[in-house]
């Protein structure tokens, strides 16, 4: 069973001086982990992640790129230069992308899913043949940047990530990832594209199942993320699922809030049990909570490494 690794997601810059602060708060925390994501509205993800990496011990990771909004040559060089100057601590996830209005603003076709989920696979295959291959065109004493890990992409980049709920993506992520993130949104029929309903404990252990069968071999090696959508501290988990059930509007019951992976609920000593209970039935053991969360989580990760 694999040790547990915590990360957060940071949402917003402020100033330079806050989000160095926050970074550093979240080292004494516990986090081993600072992630960016890669939408817009959001920070550009690889200056983010160098400015961090500067100022903490951390490792630093995407979560996740839109492989659509990227040419495979230059984010190639982006993910090399940002692996040289973070030391060797970036890790890589990708991602089909799902929020249509961005496309929109961005000036980016907005394809099908099935479109979408081979850009996706172009990307995966496009970056290990540039982070391998040798440009004649360069001057003698250059040398495209390469990536100091050699551990994802086939052995000749950063660890990968690669995060999804739907069939295609997730045999995608069976056959290249290190890490597989199953996502835990579906999305809601009838309703605009990005609007989602959270999956079941149900439906989770389903999609385990189904990256495990089409990774073969290679199951046994994959680390399993989750990203926990909220964290609530409170005594009494019953009313606060059903309030949240509430605000579903009928995607979810109370129990099933209760019981889904995706959603963290109770004590600190509960929220604990909760993962603890995870990692045994799906395997979860990289946890990521939202920004917003960071604080509050952080007594579950030191009640966690306590328990050993």
């Amino acid at each position: 069973m694999r040790d547990f690794r915590f990360s957060f997601n940071i949402l917003d810059v402020g100033s330079r001086d806050a989000l160095i602060d926050r970074c550093r708060r979240s080292a004494e925390l516990g986090y081993d982990v600072v992630l960016a994501a890669d939408h817009l509205g959001a920070p550009a993800p690889f200056p983010l992640l160098v400015a961090i990496a500067d100022a903490t011990p951390q490792r630093v990771g995407t979560l996740v790129l839109n492989a659509p909004f990227w040419n495979a040559a230059l984010l190639a060089r982006e993910i090399a230069t940002t692996d040289v100057l973070t030391d060797g601590r970036l890790e890589i996830g990708l991602g089909a992308g799902h929020m249509k209005w961005e496309f929109d603003a961005a000036d980016i076709e907005w394809k099908p899913f099935g479109g979408r989920v081979e850009q996706l696979a172009a990307t995966v295959d496009d970056l290990h043949t540039f982070f391998t291959t040798d440009f004649d065109e360069l001057p003698e004493e250059r040398d495209a940047p390469r990536p100091l890990q050699r551990s994802g992409f086939e052995g000749s980049g950063p660890p990968l990530l690669i995060g999804g709920t739907g069939d295609r993506v997730l045999r995608i992520a069976a056959a290249h990832a290190d890490t597989v993130g199953v996502a835990g949104t579906f999305q809601i029929p009838g309703k605009p594209p990005g609007t989602f309903r959270l999956a079941t404990a149900e439906e989770t252990d389903e999609r385990i199942r189904f990256v495990r069968k089409h990774a073969g071999s290679r199951a046994d090696g994959i680390e399993w993320h989750l990203l926990v959508q909220m964290v609530v501290e409170t005594d009494d988990r019953e009313s606060a699922a059903r309030r949240i059930a509430e605000r579903m509007t009928g995607s979810m019951t109370a129990d099933a809030v209760l019981d889904t992976p995706y959603l963290l609920l109770g004590t600190v000593d509960e929220m604990a049990e909760q993962l603890a209970r995870h990692r045994k039935r799906y395997g979860f053991s990289y946890i990521t909570v939202h920004d917003p969360y960071m604080e509050v989580f952080a007594p579950v990760i030191d009640a966690l490494r306590k328990r050993g």
